[in-house]
């Protein structure tokens, strides 16, 4: 059973920094690139980073270039999202997603087949 697990969200002060995890399951991790994205409420969900597996290589947005960083444990299945510098307009559900033969350029969430049940992020004094 394809599991992606996230955790790490909460409650932070602007300017502060979190780690969310995205652990995998049920699948070659591998093969697979991992994507973070986020949705505010009433927004669209917006591609945040992507990594792939194999050779780790990573895509970041400009928006969120410099204050982000995506890694990944292959030992652990695992994936991180280091936020940093967060802003209020970082507050968001943050999901993470698999996609085997999507491009982690275009961060098409259409082309990412498994899902996490996301992790919130609040970002407030």
């Amino acid at each position: 059973q394809v599991q992606l697990v996230e955790s790490g969200g909460g409650l932070v002060q602007p300017g502060g920094s979190l780690r969310l995890s995205c652990a995998a399951s049920g699948f070659t991790f591998d093969y697979y690139s991992i994507g973070w994205f986020r949705q505010a409420p009433g927004k669209e969900r917006q591609g945040v980073s992507c990594i792939s597996i194999s050779d780790g290589r990573t895509y970041y947005p400009d928006s969120v270039k410099g204050r982000i960083t995506i890694s990944r444990d292959k030992a652990k299945n695992t994936v991180y999202l280091q936020m940093s510098r967060l802003k209020p307009e970082d507050t968001a559900d943050y999901y993470c997603a698999a996609t085997i033969m999507g491009s982690c350029e275009e961060m098409n969430q259409y082309e990412f087949e498994y899902w996490g049940k996301g992790t919130q992020v609040t970002v407030s004094s």
